[in-house]
């Protein structure tokens, strides 16, 4: 039966450009909305009861991050993208959720955009789109659904472990990025694992009929996660070569460290793919040898029954001048005759291993 197919694009048909229109499926009953306000020494976490609540952190001297998860609540994204003039098409791109990973430069701030992504509890990789907007003190964040990877993060900011308190927003992009970038990993690990048990069942013989519906799952989530990581190079590149003063020549080793880790990413996303284009091939050359055993055996038993099979036809012609027909014991020097033959072919292929 083949998949229900949804075409996100069809809502975005007929707009104009800058229309801010969710293309997503989630839709959550309330809109979450989270602050962190700190500076060295002290920190602020609060749950925001409306997005107007965030609009007294733009004018802070310490470093502001608000996450909004609800990207289906569009009026109330346009409310905070005006007050911190977001680009119409930024708005857009942010409830688009069909977007490629990319960064975008306008003269305030940095606009990101990621994919985050993990398995839910039915082993399904899920992708779902993170953005971010870099400003001079303040990190906004827009999820489409609550859930995320970013709880090391918010702990670093609550308890001021590491550099986190001592560094501006640009740092704290980075550690958002990063949280998302070391959770491939464990993505990568469990794809890694589900393709080298499926390649030991292979060995062993033990595949079913649904092995070629599981290899192509397979290569869908290896796609999936390739169209997600591939990007983000060519987007760490322009971090690094773009000079901003948003982000910091201190901070950009940090982002270089990101770099290095998508890099390893990339290398075992191409060894996976590999692997699973080879499974393919293991499996159907497992099926043919299956059927050449079959064959073989059907080969050897009609290699036995043709001998048989002459001699019975040649005693049933019922001609009357055949001398065996009236021998006493004709019948029973036939039976042994076929039967001498029976057993001598049955140890000349079991001498030959074809048994």
């Amino acid at each position: 039966m083949p998949r229900k197919r949804v075409y996100r694009s069809k809502k975005k048909l007929g707009q104009a450009p800058g229309s801010v229109v969710y293309t997503g499926e989630r839709s959550k009953p309330k809109l979450v909305l989270e602050a962190f306000d700190y500076t060295k020494q002290s920190c602020t976490e609060k749950e925001l009861q409306n997005i107007e609540e965030s609009f007294e952190f733009k004018q802070t001297a310490s470093v502001t991050w608000i996450n909004v998860n609800g990207l289906n609540y569009v009026s109330e994204i346009e409310k905070l993208g005006q007050h911190y003039e977001l680009h119409p098409l930024v708005l857009e791109d942010i409830v688009n959720i069909a977007q490629r990973p990319k960064i975008d430069e306008y003269e305030n701030y940095l606009f990101i955009v990621l994919k985050m992504l993990y398995y839910d509890k039915s082993q399904n990789i899920v992708s779902e789109q993170v953005s971010f907007v870099l400003g001079k003190n303040y990190v906004l964040s827009f999820q489409e659904a609550e859930g995320d990877v970013f709880d090391t993060v918010r702990d670093r900011i609550r308890y001021a472990k590491g550099r986190v308190r001592n560094m501006q927003s640009d740092y704290l992009l980075y550690t958002l990025i990063d949280a998302i970038v070391d959770h491939y990993f464990g993505v990568i690990e469990i794809l890694g694992d589900k393709i080298e048990d499926f390649e030991t069942e292979i060995f062993a013989g033990n595949v079913n009929e649904d092995a070629s519906r599981n290899i192509q799952e397979l290569k869908r989530e290896i796609l999936r996660v390739r169209r997600a990581i591939f990007p983000l190079r060519e987007m760490l590149n322009r971090i690094d070569k773009n000079e901003t003063a948003l982000i910091q020549r201190k901070t950009l080793t940090y982002y270089r460290d990101i770099y290095d880790h998508l890099i390893q990413v990339s290398e075992n996303i191409d060894i996976y793919r590999e692997m699973i284009w080879s499974l393919m091939d293991m499996y159907m050359t497992s099926i043919s040898n299956k059927m050449n055993e079959v064959m073989k055996v059907l080969t050897i038993m009609a290699s036995i029954f043709i001998p048989l099979t002459f001699i019975a036809g040649v005693y049933g012609m019922n001609f009357q001048n055949m001398p065996e027909l009236h021998y006493k014991y004709g019948y029973h020097t036939v039976w042994a005759v076929m039967v001498l033959i029976f057993v001598a072919l049955l140890y000349y292929f079991k001498r030959k291993k074809w048994l």
